[in-house]
């Protein structure tokens, strides 16, 4: 019958025995004898449930576990040995920790078969989960951004897909070669206008006036008149096309844009009231302040540079590490300054005439510049500076190691994102079918079906079937239906319809 192994044994006196029930696993080959009350701690567990066997049916049975051997009382389950031994350890220990080298997503499906929930997980396994679901909801939300660019919203009026094919074209250099010349041309332009802004500042270049002030020439003014115009259209475009119009305002980078172009227009209005508004004294300080933002212009290397963005981004990651940096150059500068100006006093030609006018040499001094206008001429204030100087050295060398630290494994993390994202799209081009395989040219068809091996070393099917529901539509809304195992798509565009439902 369906009875369990059961052995006596002494207990501490050696005068009575007890039974305690076996119960035999076999997980993918490695046999484990498990005792019954060290099961029941955990009852809701599937492993509990086959404490009790005895009492059910063989059907029940068959569905607690893949087959049964009632001669030899086993259970046998098709599942990771490797993840059962640190299922096993909730028993004995009261939660579970992951091993290294385990997917997250793989030992979750694990402990959902074996009915444990993810709160028995150890704090630090729940935090290497949390960064792998961060992780792959980023990719989702690549993939689905990759789709949508592709094909669009076959759902879509014909304003809005407009507005998408405008989008693209402006923000989207891979999408078409358009879009990739009309990038090549913006990144032109920002050249162009840096040289020139920084040209007319050349006095042989200038031109007099009728009053005699030196000005650009007008040839420069021209270049710089084009320029602005591309900015202007560049910048109109972006705005009518974007599906956000609030956050494309707000965006750094937008607003980077929008700082670039005031100033022409601002200039442009005021010369049109007349002379009389221009000789004003506070004007021409206003222009003159509104021609020096121009340079702000050059930052829009960032939008073409997937670099400057990655630097950009792990400087954000670095905010602690630079206020750290900071805070130890305020707290030296203002102790070696206090010191050097104290020192400092008994000499009759002393540069050091107070403790704000000391910070200037203390900064100079500790960041190693050293421009020698202010320099310490007492043997006290002399030792003072070198101290100076070798603390700010300390200071700066000790946080730049996790800054650098930072930029690689972001950079690092962006590349394999990219990467990732890229393979799943070539999965979902797998899932369409044979048909599509077979009208794609050979070297196309290797591709496509050689990568699918390399997605995320050992996990790559457990990825595809945990990033289908993290991706989320265009609005950020509802979570995308996930498919089945014999869902196919006709088309990528098919496919984007069908995550964006």
């Amino acid at each position: 019958m369906w009875g369990i192994q059961r052995s006596r044994y002494a207990d501490c006196n050696g005068s009575e025995a007890s039974e305690e029930a076996e119960v035999v696993v076999n997980i993918g080959g490695v046999k484990q004898v498990l005792h019954g009350d060290v099961l029941n701690r955990f009852p809701d567990t599937r492993l509990a449930e086959l404490v009790d066997c005895s009492l059910k049916s063989p059907e029940e049975i068959s569905s607690l576990c893949d087959d049964y051997d009632p001669d030899t009382g086993e259970f046998y389950f098709d599942r990771d040995p490797e993840a059962f031994k640190c299922v096993i350890e909730l028993y004995y220990y009261g939660e579970v920790h992951m091993k290294r080298g385990i997917c997250p997503m793989c030992f979750m499906k694990e402990m959902d078969f074996w009915k444990i929930g993810s709160d028995f997980l150890d704090e630090c396994c729940k935090s290497h989960l949390k960064e792998v679901e961060e992780e792959l909801a980023e990719i989702a939300e690549r993939v689905r951004t990759i789709l949508v660019d592709r094909e669009g919203d076959p759902a879509a009026g014909g304003w809005q897909r407009f507005q998408v094919s405008l989008w693209r074209l402006m923000e989207k250099p891979e999408s078409s070669l358009a879009a990739h010349v009309i990038a090549i041309l913006s990144f032109v332009f920002i050249l162009i206008s840096s040289v020139v802004m920084c040209v007319g500042t050349i006095p042989d270049l200038q031109v007099e006036d009728s009053e005699g002030n030196l000005t650009e020439h007008p040839t420069l003014e021209v270049i710089e008149t084009v320029c602005i115009g591309w900015f202007t259209v560049e910048y109109l475009l972006r705005l009518i096309s974007s599906p956000n119009k609030v956050k494309f305002v707000l965006a750094f980078m937008n607003i980077i844009d929008f700082m670039a172009i005031m100033p022409f227009f601002v200039v442009l209005i005021l010369t049109s009231f007349g002379a009389g508004v221009m000789e004003l004294a506070n004007v021409q300080q206003a222009i003159q302040a509104l021609r020096i933002m121009r340079i702000a212009r050059i930052f829009k290397l960032a939008r073409h540079s997937s670099g400057l963005q990655t630097l950009t981004a792990a400087l954000k990651s670095s905010l602690k590490e630079l206020g750290l940096l900071l805070m130890y150059m305020g707290v030296g500068v203002f102790l070696f300054s206090a010191l050097g100006y104290t020192m400092e006093q008994s000499h009759p030609d002393t540069l050091f005439t107070s403790i704000p006018q000391s910070f200037w040499w203390a900064v100079i001094t500790m960041t190693t510049v050293g421009y020698g206008d202010v320099y310490p001429k007492t043997t006290l204030g002399r030792c003072n500076a070198a101290i100076s100087f070798l603390c700010g050295v300390i200071a700066i060398a000790l946080p730049i190691h996790p800054i650098i630290n930072n930029f690689v494994l972001f950079y690092n993390k962006q590349q394999v994102l990219d990467t990732a994202a890229k393979h799943e799209i070539e999965l979902m081009a797998l899932r369409t079918g044979e048909g599509e395989l077979q009208d794609a040219p050979p070297g196309r068809r290797e591709h496509v079906c050689g990568s699918g091996a390399r997605l995320w070393d050992q996990s790559s099917s457990c990825h595809s079937e945990t990033l289908l529901p993290l991706m989320r539509s265009p609005t950020g809304g509802a979570s995308i239906r996930t498919p089945s195992a014999e869902t196919s798509f006709e088309s990528t565009a098919e496919a984007a319809e069908y995550f964006a439902s």
